[in-house]
């Protein structure tokens, strides 16, 4: 977890990022990652069940919600860290589907069991880090 080939990984080679509590209030941590990571070319799929649609996009309750040919490489999750196993969960049920690469836990979001969970279950795992900053940082943004 949190290797630097798997942060470069994740950023490089993903197009499609889930995000888990994804927020429609501007000033959350989650719509300003979004809002960037959508402006740097990742295509966002809202995670939400309070939201029908973020930013024009249609928002999904679950990740079992979203469209069953919809491909998500990395699943960004901005959740309370006692309901990441949940998320971690769910995550897994639906990676053969969605063949999703990786769960990226934002800052502060820190569960070791469901970090270790997730990479039994063969997916890369960054936690406690953010996807904005470590874009940034590696494509010289913003």
């Amino acid at each position: 977890m949190n290797e630097p080939e798997t942060i470069k990984s994740l950023i490089e080679d993903s197009t499609t990022i889930a995000v888990v509590g994804l927020s429609a209030d501007a000033e959350r941590d989650s719509h300003k990652v979004a809002t960037y990571l959508r402006e740097a070319g990742y295509t966002i799929i809202p995670v939400n069940p309070s939201l029908t649609e973020w930013e024009g996009i249609e928002a999904f309750p679950s990740l079992g919600a979203i469209p069953w040919d919809q491909v998500v490489d990395v699943v960004d999750v901005f959740r309370r860290p006692e309901e990441v196993d949940r998320v971690v969960e769910e995550v897994i049920l639906y990676t053969p589907e969605k063949k999703i690469k990786g769960v990226w836990f934002q800052e502060g979001v820190i569960d070791d069991g469901a970090a270790f969970k997730a990479e039994r279950a063969k997916l890369r795992v960054v936690m406690n880090r953010c996807f904005m900053k470590e874009h940034a940082s590696r494509k010289g943004g913003q």
